[in-house]
């Protein structure tokens, strides 16, 4: 039987680390015997930022983003558009469309997406202020920037119909093929969905 090789305090940042996505069990190991390694440089900054976020972070009222204040930094930002308004499933989503730079407007997260098989109805979801939202902020266009899969998908029909005669236009996002992506690794449906949302070249 294996002995421990460390102890408690150290066996328990491992399992905490472990809890994390991407890290298994082994990637925890290593990822604590290089913060205990670099205890000054990293451990302490670390257990700072930890507690700062604990105690600081919260999600904005307005939006659904997290931040350090209330409204977030994006909803405060002036020089955003206010007319175009982004739907997105999680905050990790919003933050990948910023790391993008193509977004000028502001968000809306829901939060995930329906899922009836889950138990998620829209109740679950942060749709209920999405009308009140576009009538307030005077949004001219949403954009629906769900994932394709099923459920994504069944979230972006009923939005569509939430919003039916708010006089908004909705969009969504092309699907298709990848920048830099060859058609033959391409599976069927994407190549189909490509084909049918063709666009002048």
């Amino acid at each position: 039987m294996a002995e421990r090789v460390a102890g408690p305090e150290i066996e328990r940042l491992i399992q905490l680390l472990a809890r994390l996505p991407g890290l298994g069990p082994r990637s925890a190991r290593r990822a604590a015997l290089h913060l205990v390694r670099k205890r000054e440089e990293l451990l302490g900054p670390l257990a700072d930022a930890m507690q700062v976020a604990r105690e600081r972070i919260a999600t904005c009222p307005r939006c659904g983003n997290v931040d350090t204040s209330e409204p977030c930094t994006i909803c405060r930002d002036g020089r955003r558009d206010p007319s175009l308004l982004v739907v997105v499933e999680t905050v990790a989503d919003l933050w990948a469309l910023e790391r993008s730079g193509a977004v000028s407007g502001r968000y809306h997260v829901l939060g995930g997406t329906l899922s009836p098989l889950d138990g998620v109805g829209p109740r679950e979801l942060n749709l209920d202020p999405l009308p009140g939202r576009i009538a307030e902020e005077g949004v001219r266009e949403v954009v629906i920037a769900v994932n394709a899969t099923v459920d994504g998908q069944t979230t972006a029909h009923y939005i569509t119909d939430l919003l039916q005669g708010t006089g908004v236009k909705i969009t969504r996002l092309a699907h298709g093929v990848p920048v830099g992506g060859e058609l033959d690794y391409l599976d069927e449906g994407t190549l189909a969905a490509a084909l049918r949302q063709r666009t002048a070249f």
